[in-house]
C-alpha cells in the first residue's frame, strides 16, 4: 500500500504462539530433526512470554528451545529461511517496512552492496534484485518446506500431525497411536515437591542455623578459640513417589499407557509401582526393564486378576499394612490411577483412605472417567475417597497427563 511518497507495509497478521510453534516443528520433523512435543509446549511458552518483535528474536528462541546439538544448526537454519525469510508477514513486527536480518552464517550473501559497486540500472537508496532462491531439491529440503506466499502464511495455523493423539481419549486411539502414546506417556518427567532433610551442608549466611559441631572442630584443629562460626542449612530433597494402578476390567482401555507412564516414573524418578484389581502387587522390579513391552508382560504375569474385577479398599489395606507403614508411604506423594468402580462398602474404601491420608503427604487420585460431560463422583467408591484427596484430575488422554504431572510436583519449594 502506497500514501504519496511512502510505502507502508500492510500491517502483519496476528498469529497464535501455539499454531506458530505447531507448524514450524511439523516442518523441522518432515527434515528428520528429532523435536519432541514437549520442545514444541516449552517453544509456545516461550513465545508467549517474551513475544518476538523482531525476527532476529524469533529466530534465537526457536534455535535455544528446539536445537539439541551443533550438528543440527545447518538443517536448521534452512528450515527456518524456508519457513519465515520468504514471508512479507514477519519481515518485522516491530518495524513494518525493513529489510528481513540475514541467518547467521548467511551475512555475506545478503548484506547490501556497496556504492559504487551497485549493478547498473540500479537507483540510489535502493536494494539490488536478490538472487532466486535455490531449487528445495539442491539445498536437500522436501518441496513442501518452500511453498508460495499464500502456503507459507498458512503453514502458520497448521496443527502437528501428532496434535490428534495429544486430546484423543486413550480408549479411542488405535493400536498404532496407542504405541505413539505409550512411547510419549514413558518419557513424560514426575517430579515430587522437595522437602527439607536431616542433612545439613555449609552455609556463609549467618541468617541460618549455627553449626556447633563444625565450629567445635575448626576450633580444635587450630589448638585456639574457634577463628569464626561456621553455620549450615538444611539440604532439599524430593520427596518419595507411589503410584498405585488399577488393572481391573473397566480400566483395560487405559491401564496400558498408564503402566508406561509408571515404567517410565520408576525409571526417571526412582517411584514404587503397584497395580491392583483384586489384589495388590509391587511391580517396581518389573518395570525396571528397558524395554516397554516386555516390562509391560512382565508386570502383567506377576500380576493376578489383571483385568478382572475391583477391590480398592483391600488393596488399600494391603499397602498400609505391608508398605505404607513401613516407612514407603510416610510423606511420600501417592498417586492412585482407578475409575473409583469397586465391589465393596464405600464405608471401606473411606476408613483405608484416612489411613492413608495420615502418612501420606499428598494423595493424587487420577480418574479418566471425570472427562465425560455429566460425571459427577457422588455415589461408590470414587464419593468416599475424593474427601481425602488432594487433586483429582482426569488423565484420560496425553494432554490431561500434564496435568497429572503438574498435581504431583505441586510446590518445587521445601516442605
Amino acid at each position: 500500500m502506497v500514501k504519496g511518497d511512502i510505502a507502508v507495509a500492510a500491517r502483519p497478521p496476528h498469529v497464535e504462539a501455539a499454531a506458530l510453534s505447531a507448524a514450524f516443528v511439523t516442518a523441522l520433523r518432515q527434515v528428520g530433526l528429532p523435536v519432541s512435543p514437549d520442545r514444541a509446549a516449552r517453544l509456545a511458552e516461550s513465545l508467549h512470554l517474551i513475544p518476538p518483535d523482531r525476527i532476529e528474536q524469533l529466530y534465537w528462541t526457536c534455535r535455544v528451545v528446539l536445537v539439541a546439538a551443533r550438528e543440527q544448526v545447518p538443517l536448521f537454519d534452512a528450515v527456518f529461511a524456508a519457513v519465515f525469510r520468504g514471508s512479507a508477514a514477519h519481515k518485522s513486527v516491530g518495524a513494518p517496512g525493513r529489510a528481513l536480518p540475514p541467518s547467521p552464517g548467511q551475512e555475506a550473501r545478503t548484506r547490501p552492496a556497496p556504492a559504487d559497486a551497485r549493478p547498473p540500472g540500479t537507483a540510489a537508496g535502493t536494494h539490488p534484485p536478490q538472487p532466486a532462491s535455490p531449487h528445495p531439491a539442491a539445498s536437500g529440503l522436501d518441496s513442501s518446506l518452500m511453498p508460495g506466499r499464500a502456503d507459507r502464511e498458512a503453514i502458520l495455523a497448521m496443527a502437528s500431525p501428532d496434535e490428534h493423539l495429544h486430546d484423543t481419549s486413550f480408549a479411542e486411539l488405535s493400536s498404532n497411536e496407542l504405541f505413539q502414546v505409550r512411547r510419549l506417556a514413558a518419557e513424560l518427567l514426575l517430579a515430587t515437591p522437595l522437602r527439607l532433610s536431616r542433612r545439613t551442608r555449609a552455609s556463609a549466611h549467618s541468617t541460618v542455623r549455627l553449626d556447633v559441631r563444625a565450629t567445635v572442630r575448626a576450633a580444635r584443629r587450630s589448638g585456639t578459640d574457634a577463628p569464626r562460626l561456621l553455620y549450615a542449612r538444611r539440604r532439599g530433597q524430593r520427596r518419595k513417589l507411589v503410584l498405585l494402578c488399577d488393572v481391573s476390567g473397566s480400566m483395560e482401555p487405559y491401564a496400558r499407557v498408564f503402566v508406561s507412564l509408571l515404567q517410565g516414573a520408576v525409571a526417571g524418578a526412582g517411584a514404587e509401582a503397584f497395580v491392583f484389581s483384586t489384589r495388590l502387587t509391587r511391580v517396581t522390579r518389573q518395570l525396571a526393564l528397558r524395554d516397554p513391552d516386555e516390562a509391560l508382560a512382565r508386570a502383567a504375569a506377576s500380576a493376578p486378576g489383571w483385568a478382572s474385577g475391583t477391590r480398592i479398599a483391600e488393596s488399600l489395606r494391603h499397602f498400609i499394612d505391608e508398605h505404607g507403614r513401613r516407612g514407603l508411604a510416610r510423606g511420600a506423594v501417592v498417586v492412585i490411577f482407578s475409575d473409583g468402580w469397586a465391589d465393596e462398602d464405600p464405608d471401606q474404601v473411606a476408613a483405608q483412605m484416612g489411613r492413608l491420608r495420615r502418612l501420606a503427604h499428598r494423595i493424587i487420585w487420577v480418574n479418566p472417567r471425570k472427562a465425560a460431560p455429566r460425571y459427577q463422583p457422588l455415589v461408590g467408591g470414587m464419593a468416599a475417597a475424593l474427601p481425602y484427596c488432594d487433586a483429582f484430575v482426569s488423565g484420560h488422554s496425553y494432554r490431561a497427563l500434564a496435568e497429572v504431572a503438574a498435581a504431583i510436583r505441586g510446590s518445587g519449594a521445601p516442605q
